[in-house]
């Protein structure tokens, strides 16, 4: 089955790729408002895009045809912090996708521990096992109200308990439990079931391959 993409609706369009593009990693956004009213929603277009400098990209869509508060927090102050989502914070998580209005903060609404961060006005949430301090390289307006923000990682906390050692940068990862956006409207996916594939090296491969030809 083939789907023209420029023949579909956007909402056709994005069941298509938000049904294919799974599992996605959830940024847990908190951003402060120009007037400093504090901000927290999840958005699952993410992902790290480099480390020199350390480089992640968030894609942002509209909301009843505006941009959403984040958007507009982020593009008026440049900074913001991407917690990362583990399963005892996804009911507080997904309070925080509640369509409220620009002046409720949703950090109070949802009960969410916070804590300043280091290099960036935006307080990060305490209790994700993992958050990123982030600033604005640039912006890339991909539509109407639609946006993707590439930002530098300038600081990032991991709870303690999480961190093997800390010298050689050691991450507990799959304790960190985390979760990702799957399709459909509440659809979400534990990260417990892991396996490992090690990468090939060219000499080895090469080295069977001509003595088995």
């Amino acid at each position: 089955m083939r789907f023209d993409m420029n023949l579909l609706s956007g909402q056709e369009r994005y069941k298509i790729l938000a049904s294919s593009i799974v599992p996605r990693p959830i940024a847990w956004i908190t951003s402060l408002s120009a007037d400093g009213i504090r901000n927290a929603a999840p958005f699952s277009f993410f992902n790290m895009m480099g480390n020199s400098p350390p480089t992640v990209a968030i894609g942002l869509m509209p909301q009843a045809g505006q941009l959403k508060d984040t958007a507009a927090n982020i593009l008026a102050t440049g900074e913001f912090v991407i917690n990362l989502v583990d399963e005892p914070n996804a009911q507080a998580m997904n309070l925080t996708c509640i369509d409220a209005p620009s002046d409720v903060d949703e950090i109070d609404l949802a009960g969410l521990s916070v804590a300043p961060s280091d290099t960036i006005a935006p307080p990060r949430i305490s209790t994700a096992p993992v958050s990123m301090e982030c600033r604005m390289l640039t912006s890339i307006a991909t539509g109407p109200l639609q946006t993707i923000i590439v930002g530098e990682v300038t600081m990032v906390h991991i709870r303690d308990d999480f961190v093997l050692d800390a010298g050689r940068c050691y991450i507990d990862t799959t304790r960190l439990g985390l979760i990702a956006r799957m399709h459909g409207s509440g659809g979400y996916l534990r990260s417990g079931d892991y396996f490992q594939i090690d990468r090939p090296v060219w000499k080895d491969y090469d080295g069977k391959n001509r003595k088995s030809s």
